[in-house]
């Protein structure tokens, strides 16, 4: 009599995994819940186009939404900025009740920020330095960055030796360094290193963030700096573009 072997069970691969994921959110701090209002404002700044933004996610800042404002006014205000082509996912500040408002339309709650992450269209408040992180090594990209493409060096500083595009992407939690035209976006001291610095050979960004506090360019850079070196830094809560002599 011969005994019959059955193979082992083979294990199959998990089916999901778990990792952690860094999201890059533009903060909208809307002041009124009057539609006309926002819509006229935006028009100023950013021209007559209905897609204001480029579809970025957004964290919506209620530190100055209407105490009055119910859920209806909240729910228009989403729409509204997704048809000009922002994507709100998260909401901070506030009062309870617009944070439970928030809640009730499916943003997540997020807690308020650290003083040293305040955009630079809050309050204006003293910004203490805090220690950079120790870096875990330096990431060179010695490829243009095109638009859509967004590189992060975690942990330490990002160096760019070729072109940065129009709607491409820049993050590091120390600083950035780009050795060329800086077209896109540039965000350093990801995780609030407000000691860190953006240098660009050729400064022609579109939006600027060190340690949280943003600045888009949505104007005519000044002629002292426009494609020429440059180096973006933080004055308590204000980001200061001074120009660099290489010679």
């Amino acid at each position: 009599m011969t005994a019959s072997v059955k193979p082992a069970p083979t294990r199959s691969a998990a089916p999901f995994e778990i990792k952690s994921a860094a999201l890059n959110l533009i903060s909208f701090i809307p002041k009124t819940a009057d539609l006309a209002e926002l819509e006229s404002a935006l028009q100023r700044k950013f021209g007559a186009s209905e897609q204001f933004f480029g579809g970025d996610a957004a964290l919506l800042d209620l530190s100055h939404w209407p105490a009055e404002a119910t859920a209806l006014d909240l729910s228009a205000l989403l729409a509204f900025l997704r048809k000009a082509g922002l994507q709100a996912l998260a909401a901070r500040g506030g009062q309870a009740l617009s944070r439970e408002i928030a809640a009730s339309v499916g943003l997540v709650l997020l807690p308020d920020a650290p003083a040293g992450q305040r955009e630079a269209s809050g309050p204006q408040r003293e910004v203490t330095p805090e220690p950079a992180p120790p870096p875990s090594g330096t990431l060179i990209i010695d490829k243009p960055v095109r638009s859509g493409q967004q590189v992060y060096a975690r942990g330490g500083d990002l160096i760019v030796l070729a072109l940065v595009s129009h709607g491409a992407e820049l993050i590091a939690d120390g600083n950035i360094h780009v050795y060329a035209p800086l077209r896109g976006r540039a965000l350093a001291g990801a995780r609030g290193n407000t000691s860190a610095r953006i240098f660009a050979h050729g400064m022609e960004a579109e939006l600027l963030s060190v340690a949280g506090v943003y600045r888009a360019i949505d104007e005519a850079l000044p002629a002292s700096i426009k494609g020429k070196p440059t180096q973006v830094r933080l004055d308590g809560n204000k980001l200061v573009m001074e120009a660099m002599a290489l010679d």
